[in-house]
C-alpha cells in the first residue's frame, strides 16, 4: 500500500493484488483514493515442499483477474507489475508476460543483505577460515565478508521432512545457508528490473553494486513506512493513527505510555522488543533502565518482571507502539533483532542499536548498522552460541556511555529526514525515465 501511495502524486493508477483473507489490513485512506483500485484472491495454504506454487488457488485466481482485465474494451494495458519476490504463487512471471506485462521485481528487504548475500554465494564464502576476511569488488571495505558472518544460530524447521541437517541444497521450506544460493534469484528472472525498499542514505554504494550483478536497472523506492511517519518527523508517532484502534490492544494506552517517558530523562530508554525472551532480561532490567515489550500470549514465566523493574522500566502485553517509543525523545537505544522495517524506523529517527540477529537478513542488516553506519554493536562476538546476560550487560554499557555513537546516529538521521524529498523525487523520476526508455505504455 505504501509503494501505491508513493506511485499517486504522479498519477499512476494502482491495481492492489492481496489475499482476501488480509481485507481487514487495508487501510481506509487507501481505498477512498480514486487512483487505487483492489483486487482480492483467495488466500493459499502454505505450500508443501516441492509443491508447484502455481498450482495454488490464488495463482489461478489471478491468472483470472488478468484474463477478465485484458478482456475489457479500451481498457490500457498495465504499465508493468511490481512484483514482491517473496509472493512465492507469482514466481512465474510467464503470467504477467503472457499478457505483455513487463516485470519489475521488489525487494521489501534491504539492498545491502540481497548484495552480501549474492557475493557469499558467488565467492564460495561459506569456505573462510576463522580470522579470515574476503573483501568484496565494488563494496565498502567494512562490508568485507568474515568467518563471523557465518557464526548464526540455526533458526526455523529443517529443509523438508525426514531430510538430513547436513543437505541445505535439498527442497523443503527452512532457510538456506549462507553462501548457498539466494532463494531471491530464481524469483526475480524474467524481471527488467528490481526495486528496492530502502534509502540512498541507508543502502547508497550497494544499489549500484546490485544493478551491475544483475544486469539489470535497479532503484529505491523510499523506504516503504506509512505516509504517517514521513508527516511526522519532529513529533511523535501514534501509532494507533496508522494502524487503527481496533489493532491497538494491550494493558496500556498510548497516552499512559506518552505520560510514563515524558517523566524519563532525554536518550535514557533502552527499546526491547523480543517477543517472549524474557530470561537474560531480568538482569538487564534491574541494571538498566528499560522498556521490555511482551507480546499477548506469551505472558507465562515472566517471573516478577514488572516489579523487578519498578518505575525504570515499561512491560507492556500485546499490540506495542514502537514508533511512539522511538521518536520520543527520552529514547536511547534499541536492542533489536534488526528486522529490515524496524531498523529504518530507528535509523530514520537517530536511535543507536545494540543488534541481536537471529534470522535471514536479520545478519547483514545488523552488519550495515554495526560496520558501515557505525551506529550500533553486536550483542555478541559469536552469534551461533547462546547469548547470556553478561553479553547483553556489557552490550547496553558500551552502548549507552557511547557518546561518539548517539551523535553518528544523530548525523544518519539528519540526511534521512532532510533527504527523504529529494531521495523521493529522484525514486520516482528514475522509475518514470525506466519506463518511458523501454516505451512502456499505459
Amino acid at each position: 500500500m505504501e509503494l501505491c501511495g508513493h506511485l499517486s502524486p504522479q498519477n499512476y493508477h494502482t491495481i492492489h493484488v492481496f489475499s482476501s483473507n488480509l481485507s481487514s489490513a487495508i487501510a481506509s485512506f487507501f481505498t477512498q483514493n480514486p487512483l487505487h483500485k483492489i483486487a482480492q484472491i483467495s488466500p493459499s495454504p502454505r505450500p508443501m515442499p516441492g509443491s508447484d506454487p502455481l498450482s495454488q488457488q490464488s495463482a489461478h485466481d489471478f491468472e483470472a483477474y488478468l484474463i477478465t482485465h485484458a478482456r475489457v474494451p479500451d481498457l490500457p494495458s498495465p504499465l508493468c507489475a511490481i512484483i514482491d519476490f517473496q509472493m512465492g504463487w507469482t514466481k512465474g512471471v510467464f503470467f504477467f508476460w503472457k499478457f505483455n506485462i513487463p516485470v519489475i521485481g521488489l525487494f521489501t528487504l534491504g539492498v545491502c543483505t540481497a548484495a552480501m548475500e549474492w557475493n557469499a554465494w558467488k565467492v564460495l564464502a561459506g569456505d573462510l577460515k576463522s580470522g579470515e576476511t574476503l573483501p568484496v569488488r565494488g563494496l565498502p571495505e567494512e562490508m568485507s565478508l568474515t568467518h563471523s558472518d557465518f557464526l548464526r544460530k540455526p533458526f526455523g524447521p529443517q529443509r523438508g521432512s525426514g531430510q538430513s541437517k547436513t543437505d541445505p541444497k535439498r527442497g523443503g521450506r527452512g532457510p538456506p545457508k549462507l553462501g548457498d544460493r539466494p532463494p531471491w534469484v530464481p524469483k526475480i528472472q524474467g524481471s527488467i528490473a528490481l526495486m528496492f525498499n530502502t534509502s540512498d542514505y541507508i543502502d547508497g554504494p550497494f544499489i549500484e553494486h546490485m544493478a551491475d550483478q544483475m544486469g539489470m536497472s535497479a532503484w529505491v523506492v523510499v523506504p516503504l513506512l506509512s505516509q504517517q511517519y514521513w508527516n511526522s518527523s519532529a513529533k511523535l508517532i501514534r501509532n494507533c493513527e496508522i494502524t487503527e484502534d481496533k489493532q491497538c490492544q494491550s494493558n496500556f494506552t498510548e497516552d499512559e505510555i506518552t505520560q510514563w517517558l515524558d517523566s524519563k530523562p532525554r536518550g535514557s530508554i533502552l527499546y526491547v522488543d523480543f517477543g517472549s525472551k524474557v530470561g537474560p532480561m531480568m538482569e538487564l532490567a534491574s541494571a538498566r533502565r528499560v522498556r521490555w515489550a511482551l507480546r499477548l500470549g506469551h505472558t507465562t514465566g515472566v517471573g516478577g518482571l514488572d516489579k523487578r523493574m519498578g518505575d525504570g522500566g515499561l512491560v507492556i502485553y500485546g499490540w506495542e507502539p514502537q514508533l511512539l517509543i522511538l521518536s520520543h525523545k527520552s529514547a536511547g537505544g534499541f536492542l533489536s533483532h534488526c528486522e529490515w522495517n524496524s531498523t529504518m524506523e530507528a535509523i530514520g529517527r537517530g536511535i543507536p542499536f545494540l543488534s541481536w540477529p537471529i534470522r535471514v537478513d536479520q545478519y547483514f542488516n545488523a552488519k550495515l548498522v554495526v560496520s558501515y553506519h557505525k551506529v550500533g554493536y553486536r550483542v555478541a562476538h559469536d552469534l551461533s552460541l547462546l547469548i547470556t546476560k553478561d553479553d547483553i550487560l556489557m552490550g547496553v554499557q558500551r552502548l549507552i556511555g557511547d557518546i561518539e555513537m548517539k551523535r553518528r546516529a544523530e548525523v544518519l538521521y539528519a540526511k534521512f529526514e532532510h533527504g527523504f524529498l529529494a531521495s523521493y523525487v529522484a525514486a520516482l523520476d528514475a522509475f518514470e525515465n525506466f519506463t518511458s526508455q523501454n516505451q512502456m505504455v499505459v
